[in-house]
Parts: structure tokens; sequence; C-alpha cells
């Protein structure tokens, strides 16, 4: 019980925390579509530029996970017995 009080306080704590980023949104928003068409584009550019290297780190660590991750129980066969498998 305790700690879904407290998984509750930081839920609300965070959303609480990122209010202020959804206004941030809004005057961007009102900003680029004021933008003439080329000022749109260079937005559009500037966004996708600044979300590649978050997505890709992000890729190259799940990517990591479930190479690392793939057979946790399997344990190391010696190099005779995985000869040994190859042969028959």
């Amino acid at each position: 019980m305790k700690s879904k009080s407290r998984l509750c306080r930081l839920v609300l704590l965070l959303a609480l925390g990122a209010a202020p980023a959804f206004g941030q949104c809004a005057m961007c928003y009102t900003s680029a579509k004021g933008a003439s068409t080329n000022g749109q584009a260079a937005i559009t550019r500037g966004v996708i530029t600044l979300l590649l290297p978050p997505i890709g780190m992000m890729l190259g660590l799940v990517g990591f996970a479930f190479r690392y991750n793939r057979n946790p129980h399997q344990h190391d066969v010696p190099e005779s017995e995985q000869q040994a498998r190859e042969n028959s």
C-alpha cells in the first residue's frame, strides 16, 4: 500500500512539473504557424535534427539490451562439448 502511494505521488509530481512544457508547445505552435513556408520548413528540419540523437541512443540501448539478454539462463558450454555437438 505504501509503494502505491509513493508511486501516485511521484506520477503527480512529474505531471505537475511537466505542465509548463505544454504552454511552451502552444507558443511554439503559434510562432511556427505565423512563419513563412521557408521558416516552417526550417523549424521542421530543426525539430527532426534535435530528435535524431536521442532516438538513436535509445535504439542503440534497446538493441544492446536485446542482444545481450537473449538467453540469460544459457550456460557457457565448453568448447569440446560444442564441437562434439557439431560433429554429431
